[in-house]
């Protein structure tokens, strides 16, 4: 259905509700923006039981993942950032507050909100001096951050460079990140198949969000490590992609999750499911982030460290602050080639100690930073 006829969609859908209760909106980008949304959701649901929330997205990645996610009342898409549009989508919606996430400036969505004097927030921000907002014609995106009530940043650099701009009196405060507050109610629930906890084996080298340079590294470590058992969770889940892999592994004769009724064992699992990545790192004797090949860097490292298991993962790390962390940490180790992937997995895989060193170090670096959620919601509660 995608984005067409949504305005009769929204219509409908808004035209009977109770104006006396307005919904929060929140928008996130796409999938990885929900994820940090997500607890601050969970935490307003218990804390505001009777109140509504609309989940708007830009990209179609997040909707058709997330369209009936129950920490939402509505999901739609938002439409494009016009001046008519804006005030359409406000006029339908009329919410109570609005909340974007890391990195959403919409300059005709923020300017009417200001001018209707509804309470917007910015949650999980990182802001970096090469950004518009810190040049000489940013006088635009400076304009967007006077629209917000308060900004929620995740580290101090970010305070720093908020608190350079001339004038400044932007009202900001360092939350820190809502991923770890995310990953760590994660790691309290655990939703992993009943299945895949069978075919599980020690040791055993989980490997999430992996790109086709990840999976041609993974193959040879099979071949050099005859004991490890490889767990394979690639970032893309097209049939082709799928058929590559099983082809690249084809002497080890790979399975698919889809496709196992009950073990043996194989000593090549390929996960073609969606959804179910987080919860499997658990059972990771050293965990593999993937997309460090890729320009845009690897995936979420929080996701395994919380589990206490050892990283490796590609070259791109060196824009994600948490991969940095956990390598300065001794908790994950970033590898150039096979060669260093290998001289960093070997140590981990053979030796308990090790292993469980690192493992503690990453684990404790992502409980020692929860709380963002907890914060923010207190903050948003002196606008209620």
């Amino acid at each position: 259905m995608g984005r067409k006829g949504q305005w009769k969609r929204l219509s409908a859908t808004f035209r009977d509700e109770d104006r006396n209760n307005p919904p929060l909106w929140v928008h996130c980008a796409s999938l990885g923006e929900f994820e940090q949304g997500r607890p601050v959701m969970e935490a307003y649901r218990q804390m505001f039981p009777g109140k509504k929330i609309l989940l708007t997205f830009f990209s179609p990645s997040g909707h058709e993942i997330r369209k009936n996610t129950p920490l939402a009342d509505y999901v739609f898409y938002l439409p494009l950032d016009t001046p008519r549009n804006a005030r359409r989508f406000l006029d339908l919606v009329r919410p109570g507050a609005a909340l974007f996430v890391k990195y959403e400036f919409w300059y005709f969505y923020l300017t009417t909100l200001k001018k209707r004097n509804i309470p917007a927030y910015l949650i999980s921000a990182r802001f970096r001096s090469d950004q518009p907002f810190f040049k000489i014609y940013g006088a635009p995106f400076r304009r967007m951050l006077h629209c917000f009530t308060h900004l929620f940043v995740q580290d101090g650099s970010s305070l720093n460079l908020l608190s350079s701009l001339a004038g400044s009196s932007l009202p900001v405060t360092v939350a820190g990140d809502t991923r770890f507050d995310q990953v760590a109610g994660n790691a309290s629930r655990d939703n992993t198949p009943d299945l895949f906890k069978e075919l599980v084996r020690e040791p055993v080298l989980i490997a999430g969000s992996t790109w086709p340079r990840d999976e041609v590294i993974l193959e040879r470590l099979a071949g050099e490590i005859p004991e490890l058992q490889l767990i394979i969770a690639p970032h893309e889940v097209h049939p082709s992609h799928l058929s590559s892999i099983a082809r690249l592994f084809a002497k080890w004769d790979p399975v698919f999750f889809s496709a196992v009724k009950e073990g043996p064992q194989p000593k090549v699992l390929i996960i073609d499911t969606i959804g179910i990545l987080s919860s499997l790192y658990r059972y990771g004797t050293v965990c593999y982030i993937g997309g460090g090949f890729n320009p845009s860097g690897i995936h979420n490292t929080l996701e395994a460290a919380v589990y206490g298991k050892p990283l490796v993962f590609g070259p791109n790390y060196k824009k994600f602050g948490e991969a940095c962390d956990l390598i300065r940490l001794g908790a994950a180790t970033g590898f150039r080639d096979y060669k260093t992937c290998l001289e960093a997995l070997r140590p981990w895989i053979k030796d308990p100690s090790l292993r469980e060193k690192a493992g503690r170090a990453g684990r404790d670096y992502v409980l020692k930073n929860t709380g963002a959620t907890r914060l923010i919601l207190e903050k948003m509660r002196q606008f209620d």
